[in-house]
């Protein structure tokens, strides 16, 4: 028998290779596309088998509900039924009350409507489909039903029954047919983030990365930390498996926005450090920084599981166990050597101590934060852990004001699109009225919501077009269900396509979902062209006008909008400065979160604004930094010893609640005078704090009490710098080329 060549071997891995790539990523897209049509027509053929009155909305349904990910199935299923549910309770009161009085109906309607879109703004992923449900579903089972009050109840039931069936189908396709599991996604975005962050914390501490890095790093970080949250939320609906690590995936997800914010403000700081010239503080600790890189590798190999973070996490254990004493060595040696060239008539800058004291404390506390995150990471490794009952969850942030206007926009739109249907009384009205409901709700969620209505507006077009050639060319030549699944696919299957490519699914949406409205049959087909195209009119109309308002209402793209979010974004530190330390959540997360949160909505609605997106970024950077210190701050204060000399009343407190009241009012509403006021403010607690450890606190104090005292000092320090920095987005308010001093006093003694 003849061996194969080596070149017929290499050919076969080349094309076993290429077939693995295509299945990685084209592949993908059309098995998506098989499941969504086969889920479709599963449904419209369970519908019609059943005898229910209205199959295509069984199959509209499945186009709405599905999903790549089975977890995202999953939960769009769950929150659907539960909108469904409680849209139709409140719909067939809405028709108990007013089904005698139109106007008085339509105006509850579009009420409730621009309640439920409010409150879908207003919430996040999953959640806020459930709300947009609720409106929808109270349009689509209450207008047509108020046509003929005696048989409403019936009609909502059967409707109901329609929608769960399709969520059933998609459901059980999307989990039986070579199901995609969100749980999977999950664990290869922990790994990969695990090793994106190691390296940019290499990099950046061995000076290899440059300032449009680190803001084009910062803000992958963000996008990642909100889509991994959302991820997280999906796949506790999937397995058991992602229910046991669910808690332990919500703190992986808070640890790593902590760890990123100090890493980040350790860096901003040395960066500082060397621009004003403060080499000596730099050096001390650079040899720190060239230490950290090993400890995030195993036997000289980065880490690529969960079980490979253990022996990490120890290293890191062992290594911040013998922090302290060394820095404290560090430092006394810096302060010999300057005391030292003191005595020879050098002059050095009396902060520099205080300097490598704030850049120390920042240090430990990274390091610990990394010793968390890592831990956590390992504790993936096993099915149960202590970790998972320390549960802190993602809290987004979004603005009231504009989840409000939403829910106004779509009640006037529902509103004026009911009075012209109980003017002209024309037939298709109920489509017209209901669909603008479906359309502003779906669009509001949006980063651009005339956008996506707009291409809605020309998939519906496209979809009429379709439809026509379906309903009259197609379907009376043809007998069967099967020959109505071979009609029907190929055109929902090009409508499926869109839906994958981002720049299209908007088209995508509205082909597929108004071509089940439009053309899906039902069990006594009805050829009525001038209905269809009635039908089809109201459809396209009603977007048009949705598509009109948010153009013109109060669009989200004006700069009254993003002002709000941008003095959302920085209200943030007046939050870390005045909220309760204490709470379900802790100040801290709901601080980081909602942080992220916004600057996540802000990067949404710049678009290629890239002048605002780098303003946002750098006020999301002073955030984080100043909001952060201010939570240190308040939760040094709350730990310091029951003693008179600590009491609240002291001067000294004085003058550190004072600081942050000032930089609660100059974030608050920035400007010249509320920042020359912070600064000032800033500068007194520092004097006062270091006369209470030079008078009161001497070395012979005990450490217990003069310790807490020195990380006080750092973070107020750390305040000033942040200030005072020139890249920060404060700098235009600063009435001097050079920072003012921090007094004459040298930096007080502590280890971190």
């Amino acid at each position: 028998m003849q061996a194969s060549s080596p070149t017929s071997a290499r050919d076969g891995q080349s094309v076993v290779k290429a077939f693995a790539d295509w299945a990685n990523t084209d592949g993908l897209v059309w098995l998506y596309l098989f499941k969504a049509i086969a889920a479709a027509l599963l449904a419209l053929g369970i519908a019609m088998k059943l005898d229910l009155p209205s199959p295509r909305t069984a199959m509209t349904t499945v186009f709405i509900v599905m999903q790549p990910q089975s977890g995202a199935v999953f939960a769009k299923s769950f929150y659907r039924i539960c909108g469904t549910l409680v849209g139709l309770v409140v719909m067939l009161a809405l028709i108990g009350l007013f089904a005698q009085q139109p106007e008085l109906f339509i105006a509850s309607t579009a009420l409730w409507v621009g309640i439920c879109t409010a409150g879908a703004a207003r919430n996040r992923n999953f959640r806020s489909y459930g709300f947009v449900l609720a409106g929808y579903t109270a349009a689509l089972i209450g207008i047509p039903a108020s046509q003929h009050p005696d048989g409403a109840f019936m009609s909502a039931m059967t409707r109901v029954a329609e929608i769960s069936l399709g969520i059933l189908a998609s459901g059980f396709v999307s989990a039986v047919v070579f199901p995609r599991y969100t749980g999977e996604l999950l664990r290869s975005t922990v790994r990969r983030r695990f090793s994106s962050f190691v390296d940019y914390v290499s990099a950046s501490l061995g000076g290899r990365v440059d300032r449009s890095q680190i803001e084009a790093t910062n803000a992958r970080f963000v996008a990642d930390i909100v889509g991994f949250e959302a991820s997280r939320s999906t796949a506790v609906f999937e397995s058991p498996d992602s229910r046991m690590r669910a808690g332990r995936l919500a703190r992986m997800n808070t640890e790593f926005m902590s760890a990123s914010t100090r890493f980040h403000a350790l860096h901003q700081l040395m960066n500082r450090l060397r621009d004003e010239g403060k080499l000596a503080t730099v050096e001390a600790l650079e040899p720190y920084f060239r230490e950290i890189a090993p400890l995030f590798d195993k036997a000289g190999e980065p880490v690529l599981k969960a079980a490979d973070a253990v022996h990490v996490a120890a290293q890191l254990e062992a290594y911040r166990a013998t922090l302290p004493k060394r820095v404290r060595d560090t430092r006394a040696q810096l302060e010999a050597a300057q005391a030292a060239a003191r005595a020879i008539g050098e002059v050095h800058a009396p902060s520099d101590l205080l300097d490598f004291d704030t850049a120390a404390e920042l240090f430990y506390r990274f390091v610990h934060e990394m010793n968390e995150y890592t831990a956590t990471y390992a504790s993936l490794a096993v099915d149960t852990h202590a970790r998972e009952k320390w549960i802190a969850r993602y809290v987004p942030k979004t603005n009231l004001v504009a989840a409000g206007v939403h829910g106004v926009r779509a009640a006037i739109v529902m509103g004026l699109l009911g009075a012209f249907w109980i003017a002209t009384a024309w037939p298709s009205g109920t489509n017209l009225v209901l669909n603008a409901a479906a359309t502003c709700a779906l669009a509001s969620a949006s980063p651009q919501p005339a956008r996506m209505a707009s291409q809605m507006a020309g998939g519906t077009m496209l979809a009429s077009l379709v439809g026509m050639i379906l309903t009259f060319g197609v379907f009376p030549h043809i007998d069967g269900f099967p020959m109505l699944c071979v009609a029907l696919a190929p055109a929902l299957a090009f409508g499926v396509f869109l839906t994958t490519r981002p720049a299209y699914a908007g088209y995508g949406m509205g082909y597929c979902i108004f071509l089940c409205f439009l053309a899906g049959p039902d069990n006594v087909v009805q050829y009525n062209p001038t209905g269809y195209i009635n039908d089809a009119l109201a459809l396209c109309l009603s977007m048009v006008v949705s598509a009109a308002a948010f153009a013109v209402l109060l669009p989200p793209s004006t700069p009254w909008l993003r002002n709000r979010l941008l003095a959302n974004l920085r209200g943030q530190v007046v939050h870390a400065c005045r909220a309760r330390l204490t709470g379900l959540s802790g100040l801290r997360n709901r601080f980081e979160s909602g942080t992220r949160d916004l600057m996540f909505q802000l990067s949404a609605l710049a678009g290629n604004d890239q002048a605002f997106r780098q303003e946002t970024l750098r006020w999301m950077f002073a955030t984080l930094e100043t909001g952060n210190a201010a939570i240190d701050l308040r939760e040094d204060l709350a730990a310091l010893p029951a003693h008179p000399r600590f009491a609240k009343d002291t001067a000294w407190r004085g003058h550190v609640d004072a600081t942050l009241k000032n930089l609660s009012a100059l974030f608050d509403q920035p400007g010249a005078q509320r920042y020359a006021a912070a600064l000032a403010a800033n500068e007194g607690a520092i004097a006062a704090c270091r006369d209470l450890l030079e008078r009161v606190l001497n070395d012979e104090a005990p450490r217990e009490e003069r310790h807490p005292v020195q990380r006080i000092l750092s973070h107020l320090h750390f305040i000033r710098t942040a200030l005072i920095d020139p890249q920060s987005p404060l700098a235009p308010f600063s009435q001097n080329d050079a920072a003012p001093t921090s007094g004459n006093a040298q930096g007080a003694h502590h280890a971190s």
